[in-house]
Parts: C-alpha cells; structure tokens; sequence
C-alpha cells in the first residue's frame, strides 16, 4: 500500500465512524484513538528499551519496579 493509499483509507474510516455522530461523540471517539496510539507508542518505546530480539519477548520488568521503588522512597 503506498503512503497516499494508507491516507486516503483513514481519511475514509474517520468519515465512516463520524457519520451520524453529534460533534461530542466524534470528539470522544478522537480521544480514544489518541490514547490507543499513545500507548502503542510507549509499548514499542518499551520494547525497544528493554526487550532484546534474542530474549523472550517478557517485559522486563526491573525498569519499571525499579521505578516504582525510587518514587515510593520519594514520598
């Protein structure tokens, strides 16, 4: 699919989902798909980080709790 094609298929879906929707729900409905890229965004930026390609693709989760440790001894 060429880059053109990919934005001409959104373009439609987003016409497709906002049909018949009061100004409200479209909003809503933008949200939630702002939040959906956002986190697929920080899952990959995760994996990236600490998911190697020769390990399991487990999360590794020593960054995270780690972090969490660091801001349970701030408080």
């Amino acid at each position: 699919m060429q880059s053109c094609e990919l934005v001409t298929l959104v373009s439609s879906i987003a016409c497709c989902l906002a049909q018949g929707r009061t100004p409200d729900e479209i909003a809503l409905l933008s949200s939630i798909f702002d939040q959906l890229g956002d986190t697929l965004d920080t899952i990959a930026a995760h994996q990236a980080l600490c998911c190697s390609n020769d390990k399991n693709d487990n999360i590794d989760d020593d960054l995270f709790f780690g972090f969490q440790r660091e801001r349970n001894r701030e408080r």
